[in-house]
This record gives C-alpha cells, sequence and structure tokens, in this order.
C-alpha cells in the first residue's frame, strides 16, 4: 500500500520543528521519510497526544515500511532511534514565546448544552502547566457545536499565610472541568471541593486539541457527572448513561 503523501499534511509549528530536528538525528532519513513512517505509525493527524504514545521499535518498523527502493533505510542505532524518538516528544525542544490568544466575550446561556474548562497554561494557547505553579488558566466555553475561549486568568501572588492552592482553586469557581499535567492530592480535594473536576494529562498539547476531543464527547455520550454539569434532566442522563460505550 502507497504511504500517505506528506504534501498534504498541516503540521503546528512546534510539531513540525520537533520532526525536522528528529530526522537530523537519524543520519541518512530525510525530513519528508520521517513525516511518511510518523503518519504511517500513528496515523493523521499527527498530534501531541499521539506522538506520547510512539514507542522506538514501531518508528523503526515504519521508517523501513516507508523507505523507497533507490533510497534503503540506514542502520540507525538505539541511541539514534531513542535520541529521536526524544526529540518528537519536545524533550529538549523549546519554541519562541507564543503569544497569548485573545479571548471574547461571551454572555450567559449563548451556547446551549455548553460546560466551561479551565487549561493550566505556561505558555500561548498551549496545555503545558501544572496547576500550582501555571502562570495562567485559559477558559472555553464549549457545546457540541461550537466553543470559545472566553478568559485568561493569572493567579495573584500570595502571601506566606495563605493558602495558593485555595486561591487558584476558587480562580476556577464557575468552571466544571480542569486540565492539568500534574495536580497533587491535597490541592485537587480543594479544586473538587469549588465543584471542578482535574484531569491529568501525561504530557503538554495545544488546548484546541483538547476543546476539539470534548466536544465530539459532549455531541455524543457524555457521562452523567458531565451531562448534569451541562444541564441535562434527570431522565436524559439515563440515556447518557445508557448509551455510553461499554
Amino acid at each position: 500500500m502507497a504511504a500517505p503523501s506528506a504534501g498534504r499534511v498541516q503540521l503546528p509549528a512546534h510539531l513540525a520543528l520537533r520532526i525536522a530536528l528528529a530526522a537530523r538525528t537519524l543520519k541518512g532519513v530525510s525530513t519528508a521519510h520521517l513525516l511518511r513512517a510518523l503518519i504511517a505509525a500513528v496515523g493523521e493527524p499527527i498530534n501531541e497526544a499521539r506522538l506520547s504514545k510512539l514507542r522506538a521499535s514501531r518508528l523503526l518498523a515504519r521508517l523501513g515500511d516507508t523507505a523507497g527502493a533507490d533510497t534503503p533505510l540506514p542502520v540507525l542505532s538505539d541511541r539514534q532511534l531513542h535520541s529521536a524518538l526524544g526529540l518528537l516528544k519536545g524533550r529538549g525542544v523549546s519554541m519562541p514565546q507564543e503569544p497569548l490568544p485573545v479571548p471574547e466575550a461571551y454572555r450567559d446561556g449563548e451556547f446551549e448544552d455548553s460546560v466551561r474548562i479551565a487549561c493550566a497554561s505556561d505558555s500561548g494557547e498551549r496545555m503545558d502547566g501544572s496547576f500550582g505553579s501555571c502562570a495562567r488558566f485559559l477558559i472555553y466555553q464549549i457545546s457540541p457545536r461550537a466553543s470559545r475561549l472566553v478568559d485568561i486568568r493569572v493567579p495573584a501572588p500570595v502571601a506566606e499565610d495563605e493558602d495558593r492552592n485555595a486561591q487558584r482553586a476558587a480562580l476556577l469557581h464557575d468552571c466544571q472541568l480542569l486540565y492539568t499535567l500534574s495536580i497533587g492530592g491535597p490541592a485537587a480535594a480543594k479544586v473538587v471541593r469549588a465543584g471542578v473536576h482535574p484531569i491529568k494529562h501525561a504530557s503538554a498539547l495545544p488546548a484546541r486539541e483538547i476543546v476539539e476531543e470534548l466536544q465530539h464527547v459532549l455531541a455524543s455520550a457524555p457521562p452523567p457527572w458531565l451531562a448534569k454539569a451541562m444541564g441535562a434532566e434527570p431522565d436524559e442522563r439515563v440515556r447518557f448513561t445508557c448509551n455510553s460505550p461499554g
């Protein structure tokens, strides 16, 4: 089967940089060849969540599968493969500081069946921060049919006798979900008491990927607790449960 065409792939700048650096590490492998191998290995679109699950053995196998007859795959050492894999996953790769996104006005009730989420962020429009130390929270209003960045909330400095985690949890009082790279048990308890459900991601990713994934969940079969946050009536929440996959 022919390899997917690299020409049709539109990559975010940070992923394009990672792939170019990884190809440089794999001596004799072009960026186009590596891109074909990644599409074969993780599918399209290439994103951070898919790259985070990639293993060196699968990368090597797909590099072999997508090598052309006139350009056979060079011998690659384990060190080269693991170094390239680390670059693909963002280890040691830094981008110039991204500008912050601009929130848009939102009127309460404007999006029917919507939820409000917070993403812990340290750079641009990315979920790449930890709850207790992130520079800001990106706040999105999300329905099955629409989404909007409605606010950016920056935690204020806290005095020595103030509870930093309680202050941060209070910032999210009108949100239903918090996405973060990490959050400790005591901090999570404070977030839950504020009415917010914390969700940890293993790796950083663009906030828009979280928004799009959540939109699919809202449009299909949200779990009962999320349906309640959307304002669904009890009988509708039963339907969500029955229709949810196994």
